[in-house]
């Protein structure tokens, strides 16, 4: 709970200021409904994640599942721009808001004013050293920041409430400009509702939840295929963590509001960005705030932490694995480096303006909220449970319409992620056609009967014919076979057929599995492959090795033109076969000697 509370509890350094500064006086009615959203919104949606989704993979891997073959991988690529958007946005908000704090502090002021974007510069760079050097204790580093942030929140709001309770005057004025600003509660409510979208910081943290998963205990009888214990404790952590700060939400926006002046919660103000620091400053002296505030640096420091293990542990599960980003991008160090550097352009960007990324930061969590609602509606759907499927599609509709106020509002969000989505797009299409070329077969296994037609052509050489899979019929086998005998002479027997199933195209690597049939006396190998020319050539590889024997596979040339064999391999796998099989066992053996022959006619 701590590690996800590194990103969720620690929005309450900025997002009672925020609720005051775009609420006003009406910020606790807003808050409410926040809370109404969290509880009976984004906690079923993210506690039905956690059922369907129970090895960390999250919204994402759902939906990658229940969208077909290049549609799913485009839905993931898309939300993987949005996740950029929210984890870097996380750790450059949170370092700025780190800076906040300490631009306010007695004791660091005058080292940090004129120079917060330089500070927040030298947060991140930190954060990067961290990752550089190595970050194996990170979730009993969370456990006491998490812990000593609650405890010192709590001392502040209870010190709060006890000072409503002395000076009644004080709420009395708050209520008088409310029902002279909002007399009709109607209308309040109306306000409140309106003003939803920009409080949405306060929903980051669950998918959070979700990823860290796999850290989780289960019970005893869980299996890797139904963790039952798992699921029902990552339950029981995402609601006893949403129960936690929706308390904090109402508590802290209500005390926030009614003691703090409203002129301190604007731009440049003593209390923008760091309310309940504020407070704790006012009300407990300068010892207990300075304390306050390097708790408050620390967790929102180590937020950023939490978001950048985030990203390295969803970029390389992705975008490698579908040929989508160049092999060094499973690495982490280099990662690391990347995003820094993403997080540096962002923050002189924004100047290290913390209401100005708020937008930014509410876009990408809106985002992955609301596709992790539409995820859990299909997988309803797909299990015919009309109810859930109702339930969830309810509120898939409510996150919908929040992103999309959101996004009309404070478009920079949507533009900051547009431009990772496009770059993403960018690099995934380039990435894809450099590595095209790879042998793209994780592992390949022989049925039985396919073994045996192999022994039966361990003469040391090994002789394969390409044939469509497609084309079954006994004469199109002849026709093969007679238009290869006669362009290379082969003999009679002797010879394999190797036909090649693309079952989708879109994944980039697979387990290859061979089977062996015998269609009019003839002997055939099929296997099921993401493309034709690869998967041939990492059988005939296999089979060198294996065999121990010379390898030759016989194709014939494919009409079309050379744009159009392009387009047809990589976005279905075929096209130009011949001359990509040679390419690729060229790539895959460079000895030209030891290299199975591919011949053409």
């Amino acid at each position: 709970m701590c590690l996800t509370g590194l990103d969720y509890f620690s929005t309450l350094g900025y997002q009672p200021a925020i609720a005051a500064l775009a609420a006003g006086v009406i910020a606790p009615a807003a808050t409410i409904v926040l809370v109404v959203v969290t509880l009976a919104g984004a906690l079923p949606v993210y506690r039905r994640v956690a059922q369907e989704s129970p090895h960390g993979t999250g919204s994402i891997a759902m939906l990658a599942k229940l969208l077909p073959r290049w549609a799913g991988k485009l839905a993931v690529l898309i939300l993987l721009g949005f996740v950029v958007t929210d984890f870097v946005i996380t750790m450059t908000l949170s370092a700025s808001d780190a800076t906040a704090h300490l631009s306010e502090n007695p004791v660091a002021s005058s080292v940090v004013n004129g120079r917060e974007v330089v500070t927040t510069l030298v947060l991140l760079a930190g954060l990067a050293l961290i990752f550089l050097w190595g970050f194996r204790e990170a979730i009993r580093v969370a456990t006491v920041l998490v812990t000593a942030f609650l405890a010192v929140n709590g001392i502040v709001i209870v010190v709060a409430f006890v000072h409503l309770l002395q000076q009644p005057v004080v709420v009395s004025n708050w209520w008088t400009v409310l029902t002279t600003q909002h007399g009709d509660p109607l209308f309040a409510v109306a306000v409140a509702l309106l003003v939803f979208p920009k409080l949405a910081l306060g929903l980051s943290g669950f998918e959070t939840g979700v990823v860290v998963m796999p850290q989780i205990r289960g019970d005893a009888t869980d299996t890797e295929a139904q963790p039952t214990g798992r699921i029902r404790h990552t339950k029981h952590l995402l609601t006893t963590s949403a129960l936690i700060m929706s308390a904090f939400l109402i508590t802290s926006s209500i005390t926030t509001v009614v003691l703090i002046p409203a002129a301190a919660f604007e731009a440049g103000g003593p209390a923008n960005g760091r309310a309940l620091a504020y407070l704790a400053h006012e009300y407990l002296g300068p010892v207990f705030g300075t304390v306050y505030d390097v708790i408050m640096v620390a967790i929102l420091w180590f937020a950023g932490a939490s978001a950048m293990a985030g990203l390295l542990n969803l970029v390389p599960r992705y975008l490698p694995h579908y040929g989508m980003a160049p092999a060094w991008t499973q690495r982490n160090r280099p990662l690391v480096f990347v995003f820094a550097a993403i997080a540096f352009v962002i923050t002189v960007i924004f100047q290290a303006d913390v209401d100005a990324q708020g937008g930014a930061y509410a876009t990408g969590v809106l985002v992955l909220i609301t596709s992790a609602a539409i995820a859990v509606t299909l997988a309803a759907r797909h299990k015919a449970q009309r109810g859930a499927m109702l339930g969830y599609g309810g509120i898939a509709v409510i996150f919908i319409y929040t992103t999309i106020a959101n996004i009309i509002e404070r478009p920079d969000g949507i533009k900051i992620a547009g431009s990772f989505i496009l770059a993403i797009l960018v690099v995934s299409l380039i990435s894809r056609a450099v590595r095209s070329t790879e042998l793209r077969a994780t592992s390949i296994h022989f049925d039985a009967p396919a073994q045996h037609l192999l022994e039966q052509h361990s003469d040391g050489v090994l002789r394969l014919i390409a044939h469509n899979p497609r084309h079954v019929a006994a004469q199109r086998y002849r026709q093969s076979l007679s238009k290869a005998q006669a362009a290379h002479n082969l003999p009679v027997d002797g010879v394999l057929f190797i036909e090649v199933v693309v079952a989708d195209s879109s994944e980039f690597e697979t387990d290859v599995m061979v089977r062996g049939v015998q269609r009019y006396g003839y002997h055939v190998l099929v296997a099921e492959g993401t493309t034709v020319a690869n998967t041939i050539a990492a059988i005939a590889l296999y089979l060198r090795d294996a065999l121990d024997c010379e390898t030759h596979v016989y194709f014939q040339w494919t009409e079309a033109t050379p744009v159009t064999n392009i387009l047809r391999y990589l976005v279905f796998g075929e096209g130009s076969i011949a001359s990509v099989t040679r390419e690729v066992l060229r790539e895959a053996e460079p000895n030209v000697r030891h290299r199975p022959i591919v011949h053409v006619a």
